[in-house]
């Protein structure tokens, strides 16, 4: 196995490690860390084996192994808090890894670990989805520190952790052009998402409290955000006929319910049904109703296989120029 000189810090100057072993904790930014391969040839060090110094700061991403095929893949963005370490080599296709649907199969769903879990004192956590449709990636910042590298449409980012209290975010493009800058409160213990979201004047940046009771007894928490700003107010209905929520407009989020394990089909829809009330949980979904279609006109559909001990959410996102063209990010969390 293929060792690497990790050089720290005086106080760790020639510890080793091995290849696929991530770093805990992380060096501290500017003290430079392993990349691959790390190893010597006759006492020369090649060019793609020095380190980056200084390293980049959380949520800047940095570099990672070539990947399969020897191509370059995605940097890990952001990178993770020190401490909590992050993926290595050999990354898909074999060993340790942390990818969570090796060869992209999830089929539309994020994993999004980590919304349990230590906070720094007097910290919040945030994440960052871009839900502005018609726009390059983003590049986001809070404070002076910037969060996010590149995020492109319809995806989000993993929980990262902010100084509580009142931050100013700040939205540019790549080329450092702003479009938006606001001043935003931060909980402390909070944990909460910003949406970056389309506007009649531009672009407006939506907080998202993800505060929900932790599911117990093997359900599941779910709840579905409406971001689409070409949508009128939508319904959301099961084909057996029950409606989970009603009247869901533009820039609404509705409340968490429990769902039990298993596997769904919802369609967003215009009617004049009554909801089911808030209090009742989403049971399971006879599979006769899979594959049916409602007698509504629908806009779009969810297909969810709901696992236990998870929280959903799906937020509709504008898909095309037409009014109701929308599609799904379901982002799971545990």
């Amino acid at each position: 196995m293929k060792q690497n000189t990790i050089r720290q810090s005086a106080s760790l100057a020639g510890r080793m490690v091995s290849a696929d072993e991530p770093l805990i904790p992380l060096p501290n930014v500017g003290e430079g860390g392993p990349v691959y391969p790390g190893n010597m040839n006759n006492g020369v060090t090649d060019p793609g084996q020095i380190p980056v110094i200084p390293l980049p700061n959380p949520g800047e991403g940095g570099p990672v192994y070539p990947g399969p095929d020897g191509g370059v893949v995605e940097p890990v963005i952001p990178l993770p808090n020190p401490g909590e370490g992050g993926p290595v080599y050999p990354g898909p296709g074999g060993g340790s890894q942390v990818w969570p649907c090796p060869g992209g199969g999830c089929g539309g769903i994020i994993v999004l670990p980590g919304v349990v879990g230590g906070l720094w004192p007097g910290a919040a956590k945030v994440r960052f989805l871009n839900a502005g449709y018609g726009y390059p990636a983003f590049r986001i910042f809070i404070g002076n520190r910037r969060f996010v590298n590149l995020l492109n449409y319809a995806s989000a980012t993993t929980y990262g952790q902010v100084s509580a209290g009142y931050q100013t975010v700040t939205v540019t493009g790549a080329d450092g052009y702003v479009y938006i800058q606001k001043t935003m409160p931060f909980q402390s213990n909070g944990i909460s998402t910003i949406a970056v979201i389309n506007t009649a004047g531009g672009l407006d940046l939506m907080q998202i409290t993800d505060s929900c009771c932790p599911p117990t007894n093997g359900y599941s928490s779910f709840r579905i955000g409406n971001l689409a700003y070409n949508s009128g107010p939508l319904d959301v209905i099961m084909s057996d006929g029950r409606v989970v929520y009603a009247d869901l407009r533009f820039k609404e989020v509705a409340a968490f319910k429990r769902i039990m394990p298993g596997t769904y089909q919802f369609f967003y829809a215009d009617t004049n049904l009554s909801p089911m009330p808030a209090s009742v949980d989403i049971e399971t979904l006879d599979s006769a109703w899979l594959g049916v279609y409602p007698p509504h006109e629908t806009f779009g559909s969810l297909y969810l296989d709901v696992t236990s001990n998870a929280i959903y959410s799906v937020y509709l996102l504008q898909s095309g120029s037409n009014r109701n063209n929308i599609q799904n990010l379901i982002l799971m969390d545990r």
